[in-house]
């Protein structure tokens, strides 16, 4: 609160710019797990994220946070606008905190997906490493 406050004022240091980007980059992190794994265990929460942090890492994917959560129809809750309608929980924001901070459970998986409602028979072709909750995570 004291930095929205500080910027509305403009007295804001380069320290306090990082930090605001860094809020804003838990912010995005945690709206596309709420999309994605709301009602997932802690652990499959962290997973999104990771994959998602994966795929910066991957030169088949953007290299920004925003660049992958934006590739078009990279996220079926982007393209349908449950991305934009959820807000994300404490424990959703304490997943994007724990995946930032290093943790992943999938091995550096770079996708994700709920074999139940999954139609894609691209997606199946990729290597599962592991199942958290109701998602599988693939390379």
């Amino acid at each position: 609160m004291l930095l929205l406050v500080m910027a509305a004022l403009g007295r804001g240091s380069a320290a306090e710019s990082d930090q605001r980007e860094q809020m804003n980059e838990v912010q995005l992190l945690a709206r596309i797990i709420a999309a994605e794994a709301r009602g997932e265990p802690l652990a499959g929460q962290v997973a999104v994220g990771a994959v998602i942090l994966n795929r910066m890492q991957d030169p088949a994917f953007p290299n920004t946070l925003s660049g992958v959560i934006f590739q078009p129809n990279a996220f079926e809750s982007v393209s349908n606008g449950l991305f934009y309608r959820r807000s994300p929980t404490n424990q959703e924001i304490r997943a994007a905190l724990t995946a930032l901070n290093g943790w992943d459970p999938t091995y550096g998986s770079i996708y994700f997906w709920e074999p139940a409602k999954s139609t894609s028979r691209w997606i199946w072709s990729r290597q599962v490493v592991r199942r958290i909750g109701g998602h599988l995570f693939a390379r």
